[in-house]
């Protein structure tokens, strides 16, 4: 006979604070992303430095992270929509 796992209980508040904390680490990097991108290009603009091509990387890792963000907020939304339309 296989031995019996014992599962942790999670608690509401436990699980509330977890998605919370993901759902801000995640805008943090995302927000990390975008300030780093900025402050590339604004050096490359002074003449502070003078590769444009890892400019242009941070540039377009930013705007995939960004988009990648709006396309998950959508689908949470279109799931929580889903959800409200079924009927109990």
């Amino acid at each position: 006979m296989p031995p019996q796992t014992v599962k942790a209980k999670t608690t509401p508040q436990k699980a509330h604070q977890s998605f919370a904390d993901t759902l801000k680490n995640a805008i943090d990097h995302v927000n990390k992303t975008q300030i780093l991108s900025d402050k590339k290009t604004e050096a490359l603009a002074s003449g502070n430095i003078d590769d444009l091509h890892d400019v242009m990387i941070t540039a377009q890792k930013a705007s995939i992270t960004l988009e990648t963000a709006v396309q998950i907020q959508r689908k949470v939304i279109d799931a929580y929509n889903e959800m409200m339309r079924m009927q109990i």
